[in-house]
């Protein structure tokens, strides 16, 4: 692995075309100290910065506190190396002075925009001052992760900002701000430390804005199969339309008591005055437009009714009032944009420490809350634009749906877009500036093809793609059984009856078990009627976070006490139990993608008009990769065995079963030898 990053990374490119290396790298392989000892020599030389992105914080914390450190002591290298965080992680000093001197800006977002959105969980002025000792000490510098204890989000955001509410330079107290001083040991660092999430914000905002420039950076994605979903998750839009109504009307509370302040300029509160009524005038046009257009019996999806437009494709009278919408939000947003910019003129004191007159002090308190009002008239003509824009014809297309609450014809309707690709994003604002990129994980590929990769990522056809199996024992430590059902869990009573009724056969009351489902009423439906003695066994995903869930089956375990994990998707992955904490993981079926899902619906049809089977190009590729992930639960380091029980004959008898089976690593298979199936149902 080190050899094949090197020698990609190491030719290098054209203009516009930077080397890309893909390793998929089985659990086992080495793969984080192959990628830091491949890349880190090389960017040196070059002059480059090393942008290692993980996805969980785990995993960066391992990177930072054990691999690089064990790199700095064993292998010879010398360099430097940061961690690079959000500004939400960071404590605003400001923001901490003004709530200590009593200032009333949390109390005028607290009143004009509610508990939700001022994140207030009640004055705390022990530790505010707590903090500002430990700041003042230098014991501290304004890291959430850092703090003493764990800070609950409502305690935490009323001390940090946004992007749109920081004063940035001018601040008063920008010498000593928390996040640019972090900021600042970044253009020290040899190699960073991240998540793709700050990596993607960089590059939506053009690049170099939180990170180095693309063009002086060789990335490393680790876990990167997450890559092109996080990536539509940035580029996505939703709003309430209610609640967008209802900010609007607050928006105008803030021009008044702004007005009464005279922190405005009387020409500004003018043209802020005639937009808001027009805009919720429209808005509301849009409430009953979306009433007569949505279908109470739409998907299901995320425990709400969802109703996706076919092909994206809004119909023409929404798109039409879009449009002017969208215009509205937009000269709403520089509005507020030259007022905020008014503002941070008029804020601070050359650079000092002092609250400052009268004038500096209003704008200094009034400034973050604008700020806010920009971000959302942001937001608002970001998601109205996409709905006026339509479909590129030849593109992809953009995925556009509705959901509600079924129950309540009178509850807030959402309005949502996305792309169903990453692909022309990543293109246009990665690979085509990054210095090199390498993309790993332990699963990459599906059916044995790093095909549903590229088209997702928009991989250049340049990238060299690798796969390097785990060292793993497979056949000897472990199986893989299919029992005989019966039924299909398209027949889910059936299917979730007979799961029922075998696992209490199947489970050792001693042991380790993960239990993974793809649909939670069914989860619940399985717990509910699992037997009393089996049921105060399980620990169920959604009565516990996920960190507490672990730890509970970690300590269960060690006890000598049987324990049996009950969870979804997310379970599937990123769940590390070796050794006696899971000896068993059993999957209810077979986890092909949810069709109700609104990205994936759109993608699936717009495939089946252009380019062919959905099913075989999307569906099955997608199930095979999940396939690979939750069977990799099982075996977590080269001393772990057990078994994998399927609960999904299909597999086993469909033709595609086949494929899937050849995707997954060399467990000995126990094929539809044991019957679990139920007795046959007599009619009455």
């Amino acid at each position: 692995m080190i050899a094949e990053i090197f020698n990609a990374l190491a030719e290098q490119g054209e203009e516009g075309k930077g080397p890309v290396c893909v390793v998929e790298a089985g659990t086992g392989t080495g793969k984080t100290l192959a990628y830091l000892l491949a890349c880190l020599p090389l960017a040196m030389e070059r002059g480059l910065k090393l942008v290692v992105a993980t996805v969980t914080v785990a995993l960066q914390e391992q990177l930072v506190n054990r691999d690089i450190p064990q790199i700095l002591e064993d292998a010879e290298l010398q360099f430097d190396y940061a961690l690079a965080k959000g500004r939400g992680r960071y404590l605003c000093r400001l923001k901490l002075e003004n709530l200590l001197r009593g200032d009333d800006s949390h109390a005028a977002l607290r009143d004009l925009f509610g508990e939700e959105a001022s994140g207030d969980g009640g004055a705390d002025p022990q530790l505010w001052d707590e903090m500002r000792q430990e700041l003042e000490a230098g014991r501290w510098h304004g890291d959430r992760d850092d703090w003493k204890e764990p800070l609950a989000q409502d305690r935490w955001q009323p001390l940090t900002v946004r992007r749109g509410e920081c004063l940035g330079s001018r601040c008063r107290l920008f010498g000593k701000c928390c996040f640019y001083n972090a900021r600042r040991d970044l253009d020290q660092a040899d190699c960073i430390v991240t998540n793709q999430d700050l990596v993607l914000t960089d590059l939506a905002l053009g690049g170099g804005a939180v990170l180095p420039a693309p063009e002086e950076c060789i990335y490393i994605f680790d876990e990167a199969h997450h890559l092109p979903e996080k990536s539509n998750r940035h580029f996505a839009h939703s709003i309430r339309v209610r609640a967008e109504a209802d900010w609007l009307e607050r928006c105008e509370t803030i021009v008044r008591r702004m007005t009464e302040q005279q922190v405005l300029e009387p020409g500004a509160v003018k043209e802020l005055n005639a937009l808001a009524p027009e805009l919720r005038s429209r808005l509301q046009m849009a409430w009953l437009l979306l009433q007569d257009i949505r279908k109470p019996d739409g998907d299901s999806y995320r425990d709400r009714v969802t109703q996706t437009f076919e092909l994206g494709e809004a119909p023409p009278e929404l798109r039409e009032l879009a449009d002017p919408l969208a215009n509205l939000f937009g000269q709403l947003a520089d509005r507020l944009d030259r007022v905020r910019e008014d503002l941070g003129e008029r804020s601070g004191d050359e650079g000092g420490e002092s609250a400052g007159d009268g004038d500096s002090a209003a704008a200094e308190t009034w400034f973050p809350i604008v700020g806010d009002l920009y971000e959302r008239a942001m937001a608002n003509r970001a998601l109205w634009d996409s709905y006026a824009a339509g479909n590129e014809a030849g593109a992809a297309p953009w995925a556009r749906w509705l959901s509600f609450d079924k129950e309540d014809e009178e509850a807030d309707i959402s309005i949502s877009s996305s792309p169903v690709l990453a692909a022309e994003n990543l293109r246009e604002s990665l690979w085509r500036r990054c210095a090199g990129a390498v993309l790993t994980s332990a699963t990459l590929s599906a059916l044995g093809e790093f095909s549903m990769l590229n088209m997702r990522a928009g991989l250049p056809e340049h990238a060299a793609c690798l796969s390097i199996p785990s060292p793993f024992p497979f056949a000897e430590a472990a199986s893989l059984a299919v029992p005989k059902m019966g039924c299909e869990p398209r027949d889910a009573q059936r299917h979730t009856d007979c799961i029922i009724r075998s696992l209490p056969r199947l489970l050792d009351p001693k042991a380790g078990s993960l239990m993974l489902f793809s649909s939670r009423v069914q989860m619940h439906d399985v717990l509910a009627a699992l037997p009393d003695e089996w049921r105060k066994r399980v620990l169920c995903q959604d009565d516990h976070q996920k960190f507490e869930l672990l730890r509970k089956h970690c300590a269960r375990i060690d006890k000598g006490e049987g324990s049996v994990i009950f969870g979804l998707a997310s379970f599937a992955e990123g769940v590390d139990l070796p050794g006696k904490y899971c000896t068993h993981v059993l999957i209810a079926k077979i986890p092909f993608p949810v069709p109700s899902d609104p990205v994936e619906q759109t993608l699936a049809d717009w495939f089946d008009k252009e380019q062919g089977n959905s099913f075989m190009q999307l569906s099955l590729p997608q199930a095979a990769f999940r396939l690979k992930q939750a069977c990799g639960r099982l075996l977590r380091n080269e001393t772990d065995s057990g078994r994998i029980t399927l609960f999904d004959e299909r597999i086993a008898r469909k033709f595609y079963g086949r494929g899937l089976l050849e995707s997954l690593p060399p467990f000995r298979r126990e094929l539809l030898r044991e019957d679990i199936s139920l007795p046959e149902r007599v009619d009455a």
